[in-house]
């Protein structure tokens, strides 16, 4: 009987050590699993360019180190600079902007115009004179141009080096004796209504005709590099304009100096766009300042090689200073403005895979922040932790409601940019959804964590603040205004942010407030 009773317990005695031993392994796994990691109340993000040095220092000898020294406010905060892992290896002169890595691709003139291009005076004065020649922008093979029901055409094209246009023209079919139609053609900078010049042709007035182009010189303008343009054809007659596919006519460029830009397929064209796209005649232009560009593209191998030996630098420092400090995340792109909305979607990737948090504060390296006003903030608004997006947004019309919730009006009716800093080419509509300003937001963890999961399939745009409009009119989040959330560099007690300082300025803003508790100025006594 006692060995019966001894069998029938063994199992029982056996399954209950188990039990015991997976319960201590499941606890040794809980703690040194990530979820286990510290809680923090807020987590802070700090889009930082690679070379902004002076300025990360200046956050670490201000508000970041009264954080650390803070008893109470050190465990809550986990403060993170954002950089991109990787430099733009192509030097500011040669890229097409300063806000993207995009090569300015010029080919030298001198291939244009010898088989075997020799630098001599002989061969640089030749390509000076070929440049400072009129030149034909497009030409429409024959076969190409044919008559369509579309009264206006219009095409869309980019100055990479300064151009002076000196006539405007439009097709017409060489089996027809001398000009027919009623055509006026107008040359628009873009996103303006009122054109730069403009030519009209008629059976009385039709200009000179030149490779099937019927041409009218117009007043010289310098077209800036960087210059965005519009040529329109608009017919007159009750019949459409002869025209070709952008696609299949010969753009003349000089080598790269002038680009066509089109509408991608699958895509619609911008709002504000007039007829359809197409080429329907064309313009002259000449090259301005042919020295300056051959001395340009003569010294880029040398340019190249200083900026290469600059970025291995650049890297070696930046390997330092986040060994030094361990407050910088790298995040996999390539560090310009354009990348920025990329940075931030790496960053919140990071945050929920190795952090646990309640809220996410972005901001600038130019920014001043105070985190414990902050606090008192989300505090006196019993800020929710779920779905909830805290900042400062301006409204254009209407009274200003600070301090509620607005679910429908956030910065409103920001109207699209199509050239400079801000130019946007992938958001077709005339204006952004309703975000908040970029010097400093805050959003739930909830939102971080969509962010994040969904970051693979997030559009960006020209922005990180317009992308969070956009990416977070999908979710809906309940909008929380605030003025003390500064847009522009202003200075103003109380204020949670406030953008576009130097270094130097950030240190000063910090004393005073730690002198005086006032970080715009302390009253003399």
């Amino acid at each position: 009987m006692r060995h019966l009773l001894v069998l029938f317990l063994c199992p029982c005695v056996i399954g209950v050590a188990i039990h015991l031993w997976l319960l201590n392994f499941s606890g040794l796994y809980f703690w040194f699993s990530p979820w286990r990691q510290r809680k923090y109340d807020i987590v802070v993000g700090v889009l930082s360019a690679r070379h902004n040095h002076e300025l990360r220092n200046a956050i670490r000898n201000t508000w970041l180190q009264h954080l650390t020294q803070h008893s109470s406010l050190s465990p809550r905060v986990l403060v993170k600079f954002i950089i991109g892992s990787h430099g733009c290896d192509v030097p500011v002169e040669d890229r097409e902007d300063p806000y993207s890595c995009k090569i300015l691709n010029i080919t030298d003139p001198r291939l244009l115009t010898q088989s075997k291009p020799i630098p001599t005076e002989d061969i640089r004065t030749d390509v000076c004179k070929f440049l400072k020649q009129e030149i034909e922008s497009f030409v429409i093979p024959e076969t190409v141009a044919v008559l369509t029901e579309h009264p206006v055409v219009n095409v869309n094209f980019r100055v990479l080096h300064p151009v002076i246009i000196t006539r405007l023209g439009v097709f017409q079919h060489e089996n027809v004796a001398g000009f027919q139609r009623n055509v006026t053609v107008k040359l628009f900078q873009a996103e303006h209504e009122e054109a730069l010049f403009s030519a009209r042709f008629s059976p009385a007035s039709s200009g000179v005709q030149v490779n099937r182009i019927w041409y009218k010189p117009v007043e010289q303008f310098i077209l800036p590099e960087g210059f965005e343009g519009t040529v329109v054809w608009e017919s007159h007659d009750s019949e459409g304009l002869i025209s070709g596919n952008v696609h299949h006519v010969i753009v003349n460029d000089a080598g790269g100096i002038l680009r066509l830009t089109t509408v991608e397929e699958g895509l619609l064209p911008y709002e504000f766009t007039v007829g359809v796209e197409g080429i329907a005649g064309g313009f002259t232009y000449t090259v301005h300042e042919a020295e300056a560009l051959l001395h340009n593209l003569e010294t880029r191998p040398e340019r190249l090689l200083n900026h290469l030996t600059a970025l291995e630098n650049e890297d070696a420092l930046l390997q330092e200073e986040s060994t030094n400090f361990q407050d910088i995340i790298f995040v996999p792109v390539v560090d310009t403005y354009r990348n920025v909305p990329s940075k931030l979607l790496h960053f919140y990737s990071w945050t929920v895979q190795f952090t646990r948090f309640e809220f996410l504060l972005k901001t600038d390296d130019d920014c001043y922040i105070d985190i414990e006003n902050m606090f008192k903030m989300i505090d006196h608004k019993n800020l929710k932790t779920t779905n909830t997006w805290w900042g400062k947004i301006n409204i254009f019309y209407g009274t200003l409601l600070w301090d509620k919730i607005l679910p429908r009006i956030f910065r409103l009716n920001w109207a699209v940019d199509r050239t400079g800093k801000w130019q946007e080419l992938e958001y077709l509509g005339p204006a952004y959804p309703a975000f908040a300003c970029g010097s400093g937001y805050v959003i739930s963890q909830d939102i971080v964590q969509w962010l994040a999961s969904n970051s693979d399939r997030l559009k960006t745009y020209q922005g990180e603040d317009v992308s969070m409009g956009i990416w977070m009119s999908a979710i809906g989040p309940k909008r929380y205004q605030d003025k003390h959330w500064l847009c522009e560099k202003v200075c103003e007690t109380g204020m949670l942010s406030s953008p576009q300082y130097s270094a130097q300025e950030l240190v000063e803003l910090w004393k005073q407030k730690e002198r005086c508790g006032n970080p715009c100025a302390c009253e003399e006594r």
